[in-house]
């Protein structure tokens, strides 16, 4: 039995777990994959108040040594479903069940893919998702990032550092990016646009050698060759093994407001997961110290 059980270990699931811990619950924490969730890929965090500049990895690395410090613990393990009886939750992973009065579910997201041919058999092969875990293996040559977004726009601007070109390919001509963002990557020389393009086929035979673009102002195909390609266009929110005991909207997050409380008592969803205006690490950590605070 453990005073609280989260199902996540990202920057929301381990927030929780810090509060919780810090007054005194026991603590255990499941995490199927690895620690810090989608800002454990971060190249640069900048916009956190009160740190300057560090990368996604330090960041998470420093917030996962602060709860084992406090005696949570940690199993990686992937959580299958849980029940309520008789106010106790019932945890089950794909090892065994465990018993919690509260919990948090706080299971983030993962990277959308572009869903084309040879996708998957491209994947660590020319393709990838992370430019912080894979963008030194293109020091000198030339890469394409697709997305609009901050995430794109950040990884462009890492991937610049060392690579020879990066390529931004975006369906539109308008960014979800932050202007800040943007008007730093327009000064970047070796940055490349390619917008109102979309991306239609992936070129290669065992390993990625081009793109296959259509721009839809100009309504004509065109290839360019990389040497990788790096995808940044959303995430899809990893709920569907609890959307038999939480609501979810129609994209599939749970449909849970800012107090972070379900319908259940003490069952609690937090992070990138949440129905939510804006998913920034400032504000899954608020999450994260939300649900803490009403479970205490």
């Amino acid at each position: 039995m453990k005073d609280v059980i989260i199902v996540g270990a990202g920057c929301a699931g381990m927030t929780a777990a810090l509060y919780s811990a810090r007054s005194g619950k026991s603590v255990l924490i499941f995490e199927k994959e690895c620690i810090g969730g989608q800002i454990a890929s971060s190249p640069l965090v900048e916009n956190y108040p009160g740190i300057h500049s560090m990368t996604g990895m330090e960041f998470a690395d420093t917030l996962f040594s602060q709860i084992i410090d406090l005696d949570v613990k940690l199993e990686i393990d992937e959580v299958v479903e849980i029940k309520n009886d008789n106010s106790i939750y019932l945890v089950k992973t794909s090892n065994q069940i465990y018993k919690a009065r509260s919990v948090v579910i706080a299971t983030g997201t993962k990277h959308r893919t572009l869903g084309l041919d040879k996708e998957e058999t491209f994947r660590g092969r020319g393709v990838y998702y992370c430019a912080i875990c894979d963008g030194a293996l293109f020091k000198n040559k030339d890469v394409a990032v697709v997305g609009g977004g901050n995430t794109a726009i950040t990884e462009a601007i890492y991937l610049s550092n060392f690579c020879k070109t990066v390529t931004i390919i975006h369906r539109s001509e308008s960014f979800k990016a932050d202007p800040i963002l943007l008007n730093k990557a327009r000064k970047i020389n070796n940055i490349k646009w390619i917008l109102n393009t979309t991306l239609i086929r992936l070129n290669g035979a065992n390993q990625l050698n081009g793109l296959s673009l259509y721009n839809s102002k100009l309504n004509n195909e065109n290839d360019i060759l990389v040497d990788g390609l790096f995808v940044a266009i959303g995430q899809i929110p990893q709920t569907k093994n609890f959307s038999n005991i939480i609501k979810t909207n129609s994209d599939g997050f749970f449909d849970v407001n800012e107090d972070c409380k379900t319908d259940l008592h003490n069952l609690f969803v937090a992070g990138d997961c949440r129905n939510k205006h804006l998913r920034q690490l400032t504000t899954a950590i608020s999450d994260g110290a939300n649900a803490a605070t009403k479970i205490e």
